[in-house]
């Protein structure tokens, strides 16, 4: 198999900002900013979801857009409006808000941004704009999925969200190597169809997820996925002026699923999302005994250091069951030899599978080892590792 341009899936963090975010100050009405967030979402007037037709899609991927009037650039806006009080970035109040306000049954009618926005907030500086690695250590570590991007002056430039980032990765050489069993969670919170929205917004918020499954129970008493709702629905109820405290899951869950089997890879999970515009998917197995949640946030997750030893396991595993050889290298002999040699020297020894796995392991762990490295270094770091997986296909 050969490697097309291998590091192509790392973008240019230019393409994915958010240069026209929303922005409203600390006294806005907190009905006037989800108003805001969901238009910028869903700007047809013809959205309704107590109207709408079966769709393969959940309400939290832009399903009503035109396509055809997509933009090259960034497919979708943010879910979140940015706070500022005189030019000074003081807030953010996201999607991921709402549904923990929600949950608190708080009268919106009366509330204020300010109440209830995130601060202080976290940004990113201008300069580490070529680097996605930063991006994405700055999501995972502090687990938010909006990152304001500010100059030398802390003047806000745009932003970057975890779903434009996905929009735009090419990551096949890294996907295609890992199954949706590998960072789906099976801790999947879900309800049946007569459960109030309310009560949705609840489980959302004690649970932290950002959607929930809505289930049947077949004849078999098997309990069969049929449905979602997600955080952005809820964005979009209020939007509306739902009654959240009497509105059942049936009436305005997305559905049919489309549903991924654990088998399947993070490339088809990728492509998927993108196709159906969506931000999860569910997985389900053996008839629905089973079920699983992947998110763009699992799929982001494979591109940290870390998570691609899972990647050198899988293939040694794989050239040892096509090409055993006596003597196998086990991890803890990777373990040994990269903690004695470098890249460039374990570039001088034999090109068998097993030695061409311990370039690779000792290559990713001179990445984690050494994060102080420049852009160029790693990308040269990385093209190495690409280089020698292409030489075992």
């Amino acid at each position: 198999m050969q490697f097309d341009n291998p590091l192509d899936w790392i973008p240019d963090l230019t393409s994915v900002i958010e240069y026209s975010p929303l922005i409203v100050t600390p006294a806005t009405p907190l009905l006037e900013a989800i108003a805001m967030i969901s238009q910028a979402h869903y700007p047809s007037c013809l959205l309704n979801k107590l109207d709408r037709v079966d769709t393969t899609t959940d309400i939290d991927n832009e399903n009503l857009l035109d396509s055809a009037n997509e933009s090259p650039q960034l497919e979708v806006r943010n879910s979140c409006v940015l706070v500022k009080q005189d030019q000074e970035l003081v807030g953010i109040l996201t999607a991921r808000d709402v549904v923990r306000i929600t949950a608190q049954e708080v009268d919106f009618r009366q509330a204020k941004v300010s109440d209830f926005m995130t601060s202080p907030i976290i940004t990113m500086p201008q300069r580490s704009i070529e680097d996605i690695f930063a991006a994405l250590f700055l999501f995972r570590r502090y687990q938010i999925r909006h990152l304001p991007l500010v100059d030398e002056e802390g003047e806000l430039i745009g932003v970057i969200s975890h779903e434009s980032i996905r929009h735009i990765l090419r990551p096949a050489n890294l996907l295609r190597f890992r199954r949706v069993a590998d960072v789906m969670t099976t801790q999947v919170i879900h309800a049946p169809l007569d459960t109030p929205i309310l009560y949705l917004a609840q489980l959302m918020s004690d649970n932290r997820v950002s959607c929930v499954v809505i289930t049947e129970t077949d004849q078999n008493d098997n309990m069969r996925p049929v449905g979602i709702v997600t955080e952005r629905d809820i964005v979009q109820f209020h939007a509306f002026q739902v009654d959240l405290a009497t509105t059942e899951a049936q009436t305005v869950m997305s559905t049919p699923l489309f549903l991924l089997s654990p088998e399947d890879s993070l490339w088809t999970a990728h492509e998927e999302m993108k196709r159906l515009r969506v931000g999860r998917m569910v997985v389900s197995w053996n008839w629905g005994q089973g079920l699983g949640i992947i998110t763009q946030t699992s799929l982001l997750r494979i591109f940290d250091p870390m998570e691609m030893y899972g990647v050198i396991e899988n293939m040694q595993q794989t050239i040892q069951q096509i090409n055993p050889e006596p003597s196998k290298v086990k991890a803890d002999n990777l373990q040994r030899a990269s903690s004695s040699s470098s890249p460039q020297e374990l570039e001088r020894q034999t090109d068998s599978p097993n030695s061409i796995l311990l370039n690779i392991y000792t290559t990713i762990k001179y990445l984690i080892d050494n994060l102080d490295l420049s852009k160029e270094e790693r990308r040269s770091y990385l093209q190495s590792a690409l280089d020698h997986l292409q030489t075992l296909i």
